[in-house]
């Protein structure tokens, strides 16, 4: 009679050298203040009798996750905590405000394109039209955050650029002068390395890892209102999602 396999566990098999080296530092850490810088790697390599190679790929991990940060130049220190940022419809401005948070938006460009085949069918404008691409950069508490492409169609919105400029609130500018209030969308979460513009505007190094969150926005009529592409450092935000079971269907 055949009976279904059953795993059991690999004796003998030893935790990676630089796996302890990062709990000792984790340990560490855990005691210092954000800003504070931890020992150079030499002086980690002696306390934990390893290489400096084996310290090396410890604190890279921890800089990966978010708990250390590398200057150029000047050493490793302990990262701020992550902020969290939820996964709503919301704008930039209007939740961080609710949360007491400095929240400023730097207004970097803004230009026309003829519409790809898929901004084309995004915002629902035939392929060629124009849209309107403007590029935000999101600032919180004094610290870059993110960095925003917006897609509208420019038909649909003339004169968005300049009242965002002058705001920086978008989803203000759609509701008072255009009587548009996005309602529901759909986002995407990816991790990407950080190209060198990017890493530049949000102040980390060329190829970290960022969160890439696309979003598809409709109004509460159903109408594509925009298409954003934002770029957001993995080693400082986390994104919060409030989700719940659906209700079990009525018994017949």
């Amino acid at each position: 009679m055949k009976t279904d396999a059953v795993e059991t566990p690999v004796e003998g098999l030893r935790e990676p050298r630089y796996l302890k080296v990062k709990g000792h530092i984790v340990e560490r850490i855990s005691q210092l203040p954000p800003g504070k810088p931890i020992p150079p790697e030499r002086d980690l390599a002696v306390a934990c009798r390893t290489s400096r190679t084996t310290v090396r790929k410890a604190v890279t991990e921890l800089v990966a996750e978010g708990r250390l940060v590398r200057r150029q130049g000047s050493g490793t220190y302990v990262a701020e905590p992550k902020l969290a940022w939820p996964l709503m419809v919301s704008g930039f401005t209007e939740y961080a405000e609710s949360e007491g948070l400095q929240a400023r938006t730097a207004f970097l460009s803004a230009e026309r394109i003829p519409a790809s085949r898929e901004l084309a069918a995004r915002l629902g404008i035939r392929q060629g039209a124009q849209v309107l691409s403007m590029e935000l950069l999101r600032i919180v508490n004094g610290t870059s955050m993110a960095l925003e492409r917006i897609h509208v169609s420019a038909r649909r919105y003339p004169g968005l650029a300049t009242a965002v400029a002058r705001t920086g609130s978008l989803y203000e500018v759609l509701r008072d002068k255009y009587g548009v209030s996005v309602t529901h969308a759909v986002e995407t979460i990816e991790t990407a390395p950080a190209a060198p513009r990017e890493a530049a505007l949000l102040g980390t190094e060329i190829g970290a890892p960022m969160l890439l969150v696309s979003q598809h926005s409709h109004s509460a009529e159903g109408e594509p209102v925009e298409w954003v592409r934002t770029w957001y450092r993995g080693d400082r935000y986390s994104f919060v999602a409030h989700i719940s079971r659906p209700p079990a269907p009525a018994t017949p």
